[in-house]
């Protein structure tokens, strides 16, 4: 094992298979980030979602997929140069690991990758033990997604954050108030079919109890992209506050549970949620 995976590998718990695979997971993403900034992708990019929350701003729970935005709309953007440098990165550090880019079958803003990796083959060369290894099918793989918003709202901003493994980087990230702003359209514009994302509404909470600025107007720019907002007027504080408690009120508490809970660390923080928890808690955002 490489001495920097080791290193990467010793922060986390592995008492058990569901660890490793998480630990192994998380650690590509930050090397796949570490060969992007070698490929000057974040000249040009930012990163942005869950995932950046993880990694950047210390969200306590796992989020499986790397998301970023391109600074300016750019219709012809093409990622695989960025893609092949984030798997040559991930290879050199002893994984066997795919990237391919998915070709696109209709129209769409969002440029798509996949990253896979047969999981045993990955676990074995972290050193995990043999009966934990067994547990798993053979064929099963480790997949993440890489996505890339090439027509965003430019009403955003960014910052330069420095990650220290495996080596020291740099990674220009979207700021709090406009992540806040994107993850509040997932929770309010988000169509999932008939599920709800518990984890947009376990972040909400985490945003709120951390960093409750909201960058109203990026969210506006969000909403009228996507056509849930096409009033003359401007987004109104009063007006957000009205469409969140409506949406409150449509939300099924119990699947949102369920759906999170096993990205947490912690189920029991889940035991408050409410629809009276989430009116109380919303009045709480301040507003940038």
């Amino acid at each position: 094992m490489h001495e920097a995976v080791a290193r990467m590998l010793s922060k986390y718990e592995t008492s058990s298979i569901e660890n490793y695979t998480r630990a192994i997971r998380e650690i590509f993403q930050e090397i796949a980030l570490l060969g992007l900034w070698r490929g000057k992708f974040f000249e040009r990019a930012a990163f942005y979602g869950d995932t950046a929350l993880r990694i950047i701003y210390g969200l306590d729970r796992f989020s499986e997929d790397l998301d970023f935005t391109l600074l300016s709309p750019k219709e012809h953007f093409d990622m695989t140069q960025y893609t092949d440098a984030a798997e040559k990165e991930i290879q050199a550090f002893g994984f066997d690991v795919n990237i391919e880019v998915k070709k696109k079958t209709k129209k769409s803003a969002v440029q798509s990758a996949f990253l896979k990796a047969k999981t045993i083959e990955q676990l074995i060369l972290i050193n995990a033990p043999d009966e934990m290894t067994r547990e798993i099918p053979r064929g099963q793989v480790i997949k993440i997604r890489l996505e890339v918003d090439t027509d965003p709202p430019t009403s955003f901003q960014t910052d330069a954050k420095y990650l220290l493994t495996p080596i020291p980087f740099s990674v220009r990230t979207v700021t709090l108030p406009d992540l806040f702003a994107g993850k509040m359209h997932a929770v309010l514009c988000r169509r999932w079919k008939s599920r709800v994302k518990g984890r947009d509404w376990y972040d909400l909470i985490w945003f709120i109890t951390y960093h409750p600025k909201l960058h109203l107007a990026h969210l506006e720019a969000r909403m009228r992209q996507t056509g849930d907002w096409n009033k003359k007027e401007v987004l109104t504080h009063n007006a957000f506050l009205e469409i969140m408690h409506e949406r409150i009120e449509s939300l099924d508490v119990g699947q949102a549970r369920r759906e999170v809970e096993p990205f947490v660390k912690n189920p029991d923080s889940l035991i408050i949620w409410s629809q009276k928890f989430f009116h109380e808690i919303v009045s709480r955002i301040t507003l940038q």
